[in-house]
């Protein structure tokens, strides 16, 4: 790899994860052809969501495994082919079964491009440059899901849902080429483990398949209220503890959790896990909030989040430079703040604020992350060895997709739950007993009476009702953004426990 140049590597490594970052989100805005194209329920339509998000989710815990077991660069284009074609069999799906059986397939080909990719950057840029390497790679971890809805709203509507598959098919061949001739295993990755841990593989893969599943279906299913939802939490629960266990006697785990004995480690996990928490809730809020309240088309939505990704885009590579010149963890406490208080912003909005306003939110929390997510990889890896280097980048990216699955599913509860709070406390006041109440009524049925000639009573308390829902639904997203502000705000003092990164001599022999 050394007679390679390190950019046209990282080009190589990038190009898939990008793809397959977007793919988890360029569904979300094509639901609606897709139910009617397939004669489906909405309900239905989602399972081609959740099962990609299943499929991935139990992949990526595993990569580190499956790299050492069928050796590293075989398993990366093995993983690109089949994301490829099964991309193309999703976008010739005639029934919604097919389409929802090939997204499996889908997410298991992704599931592993960005562990790998992240664990090949670290081994092709020198301990000195891992903050550009980490701009790479988070160009598609972080602006995949903002660019994803955008971009599947617009090949949906101007040419069709099957497109948003087809599009990755030359960008899948090109990486196959280029992952050929230029990726090459190191000497330590070509021991074949010869025991397979049949007990891990089992555990992992029921228990993050059925929490995945229960996040994504929770809210709609009313949580705990659903027999369905209690089972699946109770396998996941029990597996995953059964997991960690047996997982801490192997001697050759699938998943060695050992690495989080690290305090450094683990705490940039912590870290990650709150940041992407926040990010995935609001990616999912923002638009919610535009469209329902505001009024805004499912395009002018996406152009609201998309400066959001541009400010990314240009922050990281800057974060990239400044780490190798100024301790990563003031930058990375910045970013935190920034970010937060970019939340703290949203959690202002009224229903009166203009385009320009969501949108500067939105930069700014751009500028945020991307000065959280160059620092914050280049800490988390600084004392790993490489040898473990692809089983700590499954961890970190499994982490970090549970996170945004919580943050989703959590965001969506607040949401509802919130909304029937302050709807409940809001008609307390509704009665005809209350003075402000009956010189509402009045005012509203003055109005209405000059705009049609005729009123009734019904009409006027109508009227209200109904802004009475938009200031409810209004005050549960200024919940949430208020409550995704609190949780980084409170993280940042675990950003003390991060090891600051040796870019000498000290360096190489950490590694």
């Amino acid at each position: 790899m050394n007679k390679v140049n390190k950019w046209i590597v990282a080009l190589a490594v990038v190009l898939p994860t990008l793809l397959e970052v977007i793919d988890t989100s360029v569904v979300n805005v094509s639901l609606d052809h897709i139910r009617g194209s397939l004669s489906a329920g909405i309900d239905e339509a989602t399972w081609t969501i959740t099962a990609y998000l299943v499929s991935n989710a139990i992949i990526i815990p595993l990569t580190g495994w499956l790299s050492g077991f069928f050796g590293r660069k075989r398993y990366l284009l093995f993983s690109v082919a089949l994301f490829t074609l099964s991309s193309f069999m999703c976008g010739s799906a005639r029934t919604l079964s097919a389409l929802v059986f090939f997204r499996i397939i889908q997410g298991i080909g992704g599931g592993a491009l960005q562990p790998i990719s992240q664990a090949i950057l670290f081994e092709t840029f020198p301990p000195a440059e891992y903050g550009m390497a980490m701009a790479m790679f988070g160009i598609g971890v972080m602006v995949g899901p903002i660019v994803g809805p955008v971009l599947g709203g617009w090949i949906t509507d101007n040419w069709s849902w099957n497109w948003i598959f087809y599009i990755n098919i030359p960008i899948g061949i090109i990486s196959m080429i280029m992952i050929t001739l230029l990726i090459h295993d190191p000497a330590y990755i070509k021991k074949v483990r010869e025991k397979i841990d049949y007990w891990g593989f089992a555990l992992i893969v029921v228990g993050i398949g059925c929490l995945q599943i229960v996040l994504d279906k929770g809210q709609r299913e009313d949580w705990f209220s659903s027999a369905f939802i209690i089972r699946l939490a109770i396998i996941s629960v029990i597996c995953l503890i059964a997991f960690v266990f047996v997982e801490l006697k192997k001697s050759e785990p699938v998943l060695n959790l050992r690495e989080l004995k690290d305090i450094s480690f683990a705490s940039a996990n912590i870290i990650q896990c709150s940041a992407f928490f926040v990010l995935f809730g609001c990616i999912l809020l923002l638009p919610l909030f535009v469209q329902q309240l505001l009024g805004y088309n499912a395009f002018l939505a996406g152009m609201a989040l998309a400066p959001g990704g541009i400010a990314t885009l240009i922050t990281m590579p800057i974060a990239g430079k400044l780490i190798q010149k100024l301790n990563p963890k003031i930058i990375l406490a910045t970013g935190l703040v920034i970010t937060s208080y970019s939340v703290f912003i949203m959690s202002r909005f009224n229903l009166y604020i203009d385009f320009n306003t969501v949108a500067l939110s939105r930069i700014i929390m751009g500028v945020g992350m991307g000065l959280v997510f160059v620092p914050l990889a280049s800490m988390a890896f600084s004392t790993v060895k490489k040898e473990e280097m692809g089983n700590a980048t499954s961890i970190f990216n499994l982490l970090r997709n549970i996170a945004g699955s919580f943050g989703v599913a959590i965001m969506t509860t607040i949401l509802a739950r919130r909304a029937q709070f302050h709807q409940f406390r809001f008609s307390e006041h509704l009665n005809p007993f209350d003075y402000h109440y009956q010189m509402g009524v009045y005012k509203v049925g003055n109005i209405l009476a000059a705009k049609s000639g005729q009123v009734t009573a019904s009409s006027a308390n109508g009227v209200i009702y109904h802004q009475l829902l938009r200031q409810a639904n209004l005050f549960s997203f200024t919940d949430a953004f208020y409550f995704s502000a609190t949780i980084l705000i409170c993280i940042i003092p675990i950003v003390l426990l991060l090891k600051r990164p040796q870019h000498g001599e000290a360096a190489a022999m950490v590694h």
